[in-house]
């Protein structure tokens, strides 16, 4: 078992995750972590192409011809040049949950139907000002739709994890705020390493301008970077991005 994998082994529930993604001939879905198959399996049944990322070579050997319209990819799905896809649908090595989803959140696709383990999907989609909301729920809330589908329960995996999963689908907004997605993630990161700062302080920590950061709302200015929503947050991004005005 690598980074972290729990595979599914129950069929219902697989069944599920696949007919969440309403997949159709046409669609190219991409896999992160297909372990033994099985979801796999339902995958290539629905839609016209899969491609699977498996880390562990003797796994993505037992795949490797086993479904026509599956391509296997072996290699670290941090790092190795994804596809062309319009779908996600994995159940994703709990390590790499938050660096996953950030790099997927980058590249364009319609839908994602992904597992996580139950206590991250509340964080993932936590509302500004409540005890789980952070960095991860402000990010994936300015790019995405957030639903959490249903709780899985850890017997449903072998072996068994200690925590019951949940199974999250993601749809990108198409209203979210018309900023660079690049500086808007610096923001992010800025304001969350300055957490214990009002916002106004936290945006001069990161190189912003008194005449940058008087054009901003009064309100928001005297918030902590947890009680800012997404869209919040993003009117903020002008600020480090011009850096206007003397410091």
């Amino acid at each position: 078992m690598k980074l972290g994998q729990h595979f599914l082994m129950d069929r219902a529930a697989i069944s599920r995750i696949a007919s969440y993604a309403d997949l159709k001939p046409e669609d190219r879905v991409l896999e992160i972590g297909p372990g033994t198959g099985n979801l796999t399996e339902a995958l290539a049944s629905r839609a016209g192409h899969v491609y699977a990322v498996e880390i562990d070579p003797d796994l993505a050997a037992q795949l490797f011809g086993r479904f026509s319209n599956v391509q296997v990819i072996k290699g670290d799905a941090l790092r190795v040049e994804l596809p062309p896809y319009n779908k996600i649908v994995s159940n994703l090595p709990y390590q790499i949950s938050s660096k996953i989803t950030y790099r997927l959140l980058s590249r364009p696709f319609e839908t994602a139907v992904l597992m996580y383990q139950w206590e991250f999907a509340e964080r993932l989609a936590a509302a500004a000002g409540s005890e789980e909301y952070g960095r991860l729920a402000m990010v994936v809330g300015f790019f995405c739709r957030i639903e959490i589908l249903e709780k899985v329960s850890k017997v449903a995996f072998r072996p068994m994890p200690q925590v019951d999963s949940a199974i999250v689908r993601l749809q990108p907004r198409p209203d979210r705020p018309k900023v660079d997605c690049a500086d808007f993630m610096r923001l992010v990161e800025g304001l969350f390493n300055n957490r214990r700062k009002k916002v106004k302080k936290g945006l001069a920590a990161m190189g912003a301008g008194p005449r940058a950061i008087a054009e901003l709302d009064a309100d928001i200015l005297e918030r902590r970077p947890e009680d800012l929503t997404p869209d919040e947050a993003a009117s903020l991004v002008g600020s480090i991005s011009r850096k206007s005005g003397p410091k």
